[in-house]
């Protein structure tokens, strides 16, 4: 599968216990440093274009930063800001202060960096900060999100009198929040004021009753988007929120000395050595909120609705190490038995099985699981028709197997960047090598699974060519997803509707059978949408696919991958929508798929796209 960009993956770490708790238990002030490294390195799948840390410290010396902060940019990230951290430590004097010391406190927080809207820079690099002398006014924001109404939202702000000085969800995100928790701060300061004996007693008084789910009620009402949002603010108040319709995720862990945040449970389970069943995930409209005095709590922040978690997240982004997610990805694998049969004849004795790396290895193993049952059925069936059987019969019969091979293997990483044309497309075709010999020329079919087709380029440029030079009768490319056909626009790269070549395939047999008037009729439908509110929009592209069956678009998809040079007959099985609610029955948000968006910011998104692609412009905004 092509290489998808994801946004992102979080990190929070809160300390419960005082810093001399942890240098006395476990010999070290950054044992919650440690934990905050640990639990960003084992998520670094989710991000490689850029990272960033933070840290609240609660005792910091008056004339040092109770905020620390570091990011980079690059796949290298991760160790870069680490490096930086560790850098201002040492050249410390070792007897300074703990509440002197950078990067020694009670709050932590990560983040992981994948870009879904081309934008890069360090001004996009999270966590981003509102600096202010009142701690109470501070405030760390980072994510894993991606908001379907920023137009809206600047306009918000702007109606505020605000002057935002990005076009950037988070920047915007962050004056919202931040706008609210002035606003928060302000009415405990009123109510406190005349109480306080000092301004001493008066910001303690207001950092105790700072209400954290207030300002994420107020704050978030409008966003539309796939999100965790995740902030500290300098009172070392801690928070994570889902959003309402749980399409991102996340999980908390929590005892009497630690808090701990992450996108992904195993890596919770390996770093803090615990059982699965003590890692508990996040609900959808849900805030995991830590106060100052070391409370924590769970509030519901927004009512859960439409709730549709993300099924590209148990298919590919998310570890396979989960334990849910590992057995999701075998069954993915194992209700493909039947097309596949179908795509091979049911000819099992001359078809090898194998898989594209390394994704959809999982996959693989629940497929070859499939078969090896199908296969042991077939055998008893076979004994049992015919009880007069030779011992040369039942020797045959049984060692009958389902062959497999690791027929292609991701070589190395060629630099294709460094060539055009036509010269980048044969170091492309490179990318993967494959074992010579692993099949019988001419005789064999090849099937060979992959966890995804979203643009094909990795196929038609590689895998397909390298495949058929081992000669096989036949190539059956199994996707253990079902087509992608329609936009995502709640944190993965895949928005343009001209990438998926699903859609291509639609459009290609549209034109050939005459029925270029249903292209400009959804044209002309989802235009007319264009100035009404967004709750209006309708999903008028799902028109286009109305006229075909799957495998009918799975034959042309395999038409438009398939190089003029290739000799064997090429067939692309792809995974029924069925089957996927099957294998993921708890997360059922498959837009990409079925065009049923959770949210009406998400059928906006995929009526705009129609009406760019059709209008020829180029956009990934």
């Amino acid at each position: 599968m092509e290489n998808l960009k994801h946004e992102c993956g979080i990190a929070m770490v809160r300390l419960l216990k005082p810093i001399e708790y942890y240098v006395e238990k476990y010999g070290t002030w950054q044992y919650g440093l440690s934990k905050l490294y640990l639990l960003m390195e084992k998520q670094h799948n989710r991000g490689q274009e850029g990272a960033g840390i933070g840290c609240v410290s609660l005792n910091a010396r008056p004339g040092t930063d109770y905020i620390s902060r570091e990011r980079a940019l690059g796949s290298g990230a991760i160790q870069e800001i680490f490096e930086k951290a560790h850098h201002e430590i040492n050249r410390m004097h070792p007897e300074t202060p703990l509440n002197e010391m950078p990067f020694c406190g009670e709050a932590y927080v990560g983040h992981l960096r994948y870009s879904t809207t081309g934008r890069s820079g360090m001004s996009y690099v999270q966590p981003f900060l509102r600096r202010n002398n009142w701690r109470s006014r501070s405030l760390l924001l980072f994510g894993n999100f991606n908001l379907t109404n920023v137009d809206e939202i600047f306009k918000q702000l702007l109606d505020e009198g605000q002057h935002p000085r990005l076009y950037s969800d988070t920047l915007m995100m962050l004056e919202m929040m931040g706008n609210h928790l002035d606003r928060e701060v302000q009415f405990q300061f009123e109510k406190h004021h005349d109480k306080a004996r000092s301004g001493e007693e008066l910001n303690r008084m207001i950092a105790e009753t700072v209400d954290l789910a207030a300002v994420l009620k107020r704050s978030t009402k409008t966003w539309d988007g796939g999100f965790v949002i995740c902030g500290a603010t300098g009172n070392a108040d801690m928070f994570a929120f889902r959003d309402p319709q749980g399409i991102r995720p996340a999980f908390y862990y929590y005892d009497d000395e630690i808090a701990v945040v992450a996108s992904e449970r195993p890596v919770i389970q390996t770093v803090m050595n615990l059982k699965i069943e003590q890692v508990h995930e996040l609900q959808p409209g849900q805030a995991f909120i830590v106060k100052q005095d070391n409370t924590v709590s769970l509030t519901q922040i927004q009512a859960p609705r439409n709730v549709l978690p993300c099924s590209f997240e148990r298919i590919y982004f998310s570890r396979g190490s989960d334990q849910d997610i590992y057995q999701e990805r075998k069954m993915l694998g194992r209700l493909l038995l039947n097309p596949i049969l179908k795509a091979i004849d049911n000819d099992l004795e001359n078809t090898v099985f194998s898989f594209i790396p390394n994704t959809a290895e999982v996959a693989f193993y629940g497929m070859m699981e499939g078969f090896e049952k199908y296969l042991n059925e077939q055998k008893i069936a076979s004994i049992k028709q015919n009880r007069k059987l030779t011992d040369e019969d039942l020797n045959r019969i049984l060692s009958m197997k389902v062959r497999q091979e690791k027929v292609a293997l991701k070589d190395i990483k060629l630099r294709t960047f460094i060539a055009e044309g036509a010269s980048r497309d044969e170091l492309a075709s490179h990318v993967y090598d494959i074992t010579y010999g692993s099949i019988r020329a001419g005789q064999d079919n090849l099937v060979v699974i992959d966890d995804s087709i979203v643009r094909g380029t990795t196929l038609q440029q590689s895998i397909i060519k390298i495949l058929d030079r081992l000669e096989p009768k036949k190539i059956v490319i199994v996707s253990s997803a079902p087509q992608i056909r329609y936009p995502d626009c709640y944190g993965i790269d895949m928005n343009c509707m001209d990438e998926f070549v699903a859609f291509r395939a639609t459009i290609a047999l549209l034109q050939e059978r005459g029925l270029q008037h249903i292209i400009d009729e959804t044209y002309k439908k989802c235009k007319a949408q264009e100035k009404l509110p967004k709750e209006k929009f309708v999903n008028h592209v799902k028109d286009i696919y109305k006229p075909f069956t799957p495998e009918e678009i799975a034959a042309k998809t395999a038409q438009i991958l398939t190089p003029e040079s290739i000799k064997s007959n090429v067939e692309i099985v792809y995974q029924s929508l069925e089957g996927l609610h099957e294998a993921c029955p708890n997360h059922k948000g498959d837009w990409y798929f079925s065009g049923n968006y959770p949210t009406p910011g998400g059928t906006r998104t995929v009526v705009r796209s129609f009406i760019k692609y059709y209008e020829g412009i180029r956009s990934r905004d």
